[in-house]
């Protein structure tokens, strides 16, 4: 694959290039302040380490304004070279409009043309618009959790809650997401076996007016997901019913071919 180097367009004329200079890092900061406020800042050195290690920045750009960017660190996974993907931010006015998955995808191509064939990131299984994106736009899987990662925090993005994250696995040429991202169906056939989590709809509304039920919730999530993953139950789909939002577990022995790349499937 040839190495990615120019911009790419956005459907809603928003360029999508690398990032290098210490300004563009700064953007980044600003973007973080406006997204996250300031509890759980990156700073600009670590910008500085990702590009000088392996890593990437990727900006979205309106003209010359910075509208998203991506933070991704260099990583191993399993003796293979990897990256993870730390943080995707986009401003409010265009958000829903394709920028985020333009980030990500122009992401999969510059990872790609360096033979980098993971991209890893966490994310909270409590934050259903996320699940969606990840499973659905993107064709990430998941098989593992890390609960309480980053402990807890006074940040109000946590809600003073145990911080835990799934980690989303991003097999960037596994025929799983090639179909994805091209437009084709997150699944293939019918499910010959899989289970459920399910977590209430209303449960960004339960974390702020009754934190007591939402922790009991996401305890009961914690321990299904964990119960699931030692079996070797793998994420793929997410599912949208009148009062849950349901994941969709299946065995990894049933769809190891469609859910990783050709080097990885006999692990």
């Amino acid at each position: 694959m040839e190495s990615v180097q120019s911009p790419a367009q956005t459907a809603a004329g928003i360029e999508v290039r690398l990032c290098h200079t210490l300004a563009e890092y700064e953007d980044c900061l600003r973007l973080e302040q406006i997204t996250w406020g300031t509890g759980i800042l990156v700073p600009t050195a670590i910008f500085v380490v990702a590009q000088e290690t392996g890593g990437q920045i990727i900006g979205a750009f309106n003209k010359n304004e910075m509208v998203g960017f991506t933070l991704a660190l260099a990583a191993i996974h399993e003796g293979h070279p990897s990256l993870h993907s730390h943080m995707t931010a986009v401003l409010e006015p265009y958000r829903d409009k394709g920028v985020g998955r333009a980030l990500k995808l122009f992401q999969r191509q510059e990872a790609l043309s360096r033979k980098i064939h993971l991209v890893e990131w966490t994310y909270d299984p409590l934050e259903l618009k996320n699940a969606r994106f990840n499973l659905i736009r993107l064709g990430a899987i998941i098989r593992r959790m890390i609960p309480n990662c980053y402990g807890i925090t006074d940040s109000p993005l946590h809600k003073g809650m145990p911080t835990d994250r799934l980690v989303a696995e991003w097999w960037l040429d596994s025929p799983r997401v090639s179909r994805i991202v091209t437009g084709g169906s997150p699944e293939v056939g019918s499910r010959t076996e899989f289970t459920r989590v399910s977590i209430p709809n209303n449960i960004a509304d339960l974390r702020t007016k009754d934190r007591p039920d939402a922790e009991r919730i996401q305890t009961q999530v914690r321990e299904q997901f964990e119960s699931n993953f030692a079996k070797k139950m793998v994420v793929t789909a997410i599912e949208s019913n009148p009062t849950t939002t349901d994941y969709i577990l299946q065995p990894q022995s049933q769809i190891a071919q469609d859910i990783f790349p050709s080097q990885e499937r006999s692990e």
